[in-house]
């Protein structure tokens, strides 16, 4: 199996496809990315290149992605020459472009804020004037993590972003919506299996994310106090969405919930992912089958894994940054003071606020997972921890 991109999703997929016994070869941006670490075929090249990826894809039985950066046109020329690629670029550009994924998604009669594709000035105040400032303002293409996304109270505040669209581009404009809290729902799709040629669909429980400076930190699975009719609504938009776009492979939905004040709730769908998704790292360790072992089965289209809790609440928290050179000096005390954590790290350079790894929790007791993880989490941010470095055969150790 080919996969572009060596970030920390390829490397918790080599995790799965070692179990599985699934050959991976991964095209990574660099020889000390956190997948080219984990998995001995990783030739060096960018997404872009298409002798690159086409040198990827020699002998492959399917093409994947870890993230959606990868030239539309390579793909469909790639889908012409026979490599099956997954997901396809039909359903892939709706996570390249979010204009284009609003679009399908009103299409779809899929629930999404009051939006608008902005040129001008005078269409943004339009846009604004007309739905309430105001308004959230996004970039179509490349933004992840907060990035490529403004909160703007006047058409002014864009003009930036408007005067440096290229000819034919245009502004996502939508409505600031109140919501309550952030959902997501994670499906999964194999191209056959399932009923009238729609293929086979599964998805997990409904989570809660909670976001710091636009990045996730914490989701909590299932979503507490969610009412079933809830989300049974929130899966049952998922999955059409990922039988309406044609994807193949898992699909994060990220999803608002706005509570009115006579007590009834709807749902907004904010954006999509179309590979395995921080909302869904808690399945390593609390579901019946991960989302990264779910993700091999859907693209090589194999009978899909149970989606089920494998405990009562799961708790996953993003270790975003370190006071620590090596947040592994933390392990002993980390290890000593909370053994139920399940520990995740990527490989990557300290940096600030950079993602680092995530801690899961899973237990009957949602604060008490909860304290756990987040206790673990500051052990590994170094917050008040003086430990020695790790010395270098420590380190090797370590790595086994």
């Amino acid at each position: 199996m080919a996969v572009v991109g060596g970030g920390q999703l390829a490397r918790m997929m080599q995790q799965q496809a070692i179990a599985l016994g699934v050959h991976l070869r991964v095209l990574v941006e660099s020889p000390t990315v956190a997948t080219a670490q984990v998995v001995p075929d990783a030739p060096v090249g960018a997404a872009s290149d298409a002798s690159a990826v086409r040198a990827l894809v020699d002998g492959a039985q399917v093409l994947t992605f870890e993230h959606e950066h990868v030239p539309n046109d390579l793909l469909r020329e790639l889908e012409a020459d026979g490599v099956p690629v997954r997901p396809g670029p039909d359903a892939l550009v709706h996570a390249q472009d979010k204009i284009v994924m609003r679009t399908r998604l009103t299409e779809v009669g899929a629930p999404c804020p009051a939006w608008a594709a902005v040129r001008t000035e005078a269409g943004l105040a339009a846009f604004g004037d007309a739905t309430g400032w105001p308004v959230v303002v996004k970039t179509a293409r490349g933004g992840y993590d907060g990035k490529g996304v403004r909160v703007v109270r006047s058409a002014v505040e864009a003009a930036d972003w408007l005067e440096a669209l290229a000819p034919g581009d245009a502004l996502l404009a939508e409505e600031k919506v109140p919501f309550t809290r952030e959902l997501a729902v994670l499906v999964a799709r194999r191209p056959t299996g399932g009923p009238d040629g729609a293929g086979e669909v599964r998805s997990w429980p409904v989570v809660q994310t909670v976001q710091q400076d636009g990045v996730c930190f914490e989701v909590l699975a299932p979503a507490p106090d969610l009412d079933e009719a809830t989300a049974a609504r929130a899966r049952e938009v998922g999955e059409r969405i990922a039988v309406g776009l044609g994807v193949t492979g898992v699909l994060a939905v990220e999803m608002f919930e706005v509570h009115h004040d006579d007590g009834s709730s709807r749902l907004v769908v904010n954006e999509l992912a179309m590979r395995p998704h921080n909302s869904g790292h808690w399945t390593i360790d609390g579901a019946v089958t991960s989302q990264f072992e779910q993700h091999l089965r859907a693209v090589l289209d194999w009978p899909l894994g149970g989606t089920g809790a494998s405990a009562e609440h799961s708790v996953m928290v993003n270790l975003l940054g370190s006071a620590l050179q090596d947040p592994r000096t933390a392990y002993p005390e980390l290890m000593a003071r909370y053994p139920e954590a399940k520990v995740h790290l990527y490989g990557k350079e300290v940096r600030p606020g950079r993602k680092l790894g995530h801690v899961t929790v899973t237990g009957p007791d949602l604060a008490e997972a909860r304290r756990v993880a987040h206790g673990a989490v500051a052990l590994l941010r170094g917050d008040g921890l003086e430990v020695e470095s790790i010395t270098e055969d420590d380190s090797d150790h370590v790595d086994r």
